[in-house]
């Protein structure tokens, strides 16, 4: 299983820049020297990564990487990550590793006990497909999509996220971002199910995870016999009542694609909603790095999430091509920020440090001091995607 080197920048898939967003030729530069600096830094963390394991966080205390195996739902970020930078820098070593890790992950095309096959499978083949259209890896991601389309129960309406107790069936706000890869899968084969499957769930989680103000919940139990809600929570946040911030993320991200893909307009005006609520939030933070929770009971103490910050940026940059032209302005304007805080103290890191990551201060799961102010895979992922994703809106004429 090799990628081909390929010539030429990945380019993100936005059409034409119809809002005339003017560059900031100074973030422009920081972007290609975050990429030169990005190259580095992964080729640190490779160097520290044990044989069959991949990256999770970093230890400061022990100084060495957190790692997992290839089932955990992080494990499709660090490839994909990677190709991302390679496709910038075009360094073969990380062609190398890239392949390397894919070749450890392909295994869980077959994994049908998750649902972030989406997270695993396309932000790692599905990236490698875009910069080498391989049969093998196409094949990959119609088995991993086959896999999980299992997860999906009609009655309720929703592709199943932890399994748990007989009498619940819990879907998180997260699960949102895994529909990508079945409207992929539709594209590709021709089979509507996998559309049929993601409509269907994003129409569910419209219905019972948002509040009235379009903040979300982060779990929704459903009756499995009868597809009713049994309780709403917030298990990763403050409160079941508070607004996790990376689940606004989550949803945010996971609602501007889904309008991309179907053009329902349905779907853009959640995106805006969503939006709205974390833009308009008295406690959203000047340098626009969102508190891990935005109820968090000692706010200005309380700890950033700069992977929320990252899910964030690269969302809007997208949504800001299909909205209007003063809340288009409006995303742009704030995604660029959050890129610019990202790009600089306290959450990047310092060359050669933080274990090859790229961020520092994210927050996994702090009710259960899990992953708690410390560097993780996705907040990497999300960044180098906005990177990405801001260059490509500017290079458009």
């Amino acid at each position: 299983m090799k990628l081909l080197p390929v010539i030429g920048m990945l380019l993100f898939s936005l059409s034409v820049n119809a809002q005339g967003f003017k560059p900031n030729a100074r973030l422009l530069k920081t972007i290609r020297t975050n990429f030169s600096a990005a190259d580095a830094q992964y080729k640190l963390m490779m160097k520290s990564l044990d044989e069959g394991r991949f990256p999770k966080t970093f230890d400061l205390k022990s100084g060495k990487l957190v790692t997992s195996d290839s089932g955990w739902w992080c494990s499709g970020f660090y490839p994909g990550t990677l190709l991302e930078i390679y496709a910038q820098t075009k360094d073969p070593a990380l062609l190398t590793e890239a392949n390397r890790m894919l070749g450890l992950l392909a295994k869980e095309q077959y994994n049908t006990s998750t649902h972030d096959l989406g997270f695993m499978m396309y932000c790692s083949f599905g990236t490698a497909l875009k910069l080498d259209p391989n049969p093998e890896y196409k094949e990959i991601l119609i088995n991993s999509a086959k896999s999980l389309s299992t997860r999906f129960d009609p009655k309720v309406g929703c592709i199943k996220s932890w399994d748990s107790k007989k009498k619940e069936f819990l879907v998180i706000i997260d699960n949102m971002m895994n529909l990508e890869l079945l409207f992929w899968a539709t594209r590709v084969t021709g089979d509507s199910s996998y559309y049929k499957i993601a409509v269907t769930h994003a129409n569910t989680t419209l219905k019972n995870h948002f509040r009235p103000d379009y903040s979300s919940y982060h779990v929704i139990n459903y009756n499995p016999e009868t597809g009713q809600v049994q309780k709403k929570q917030t298990a990763q946040g403050y409160a079941d009542e508070s607004a996790w911030a990376r689940g606004q993320a989550w949803g945010l991200y996971g609602y501007t694609v889904m309008y991309r893909e179907t053009h329902d307009k349905k779907y853009l005006d959640q995106a805006n909603h969503i939006a709205s609520f974390i833009l308009n939030h008295p406690r959203m933070p000047k340098d626009k790095v969102p508190y891990w929770d935005f109820d968090a009971p000692n706010i200005p103490d309380a700890l950033r999430d700069a992977s929320a910050a990252a899910v964030m940026s690269s969302a809007l940059f997208e949504l800001s091509h299909d909205a209007g032209p003063k809340e288009a302005n409006l995303y742009f304007k704030t995604a660029e920020k959050m890129l610019q805080s990202l790009s600089g103290a306290p959450y990047q890191s310092l060359p050669g440090t933080n274990g090859g990551f790229l961020l520092q201060h994210s927050v996994g799961h702090l009710p259960q001091k899990s992953e708690v102010d410390v560097p993780l895979t996705y907040a990497d992922y999300y960044y180098v995607e906005a990177m990405k994703r801001y260059e490509t809106i500017n290079s458009f004429k």
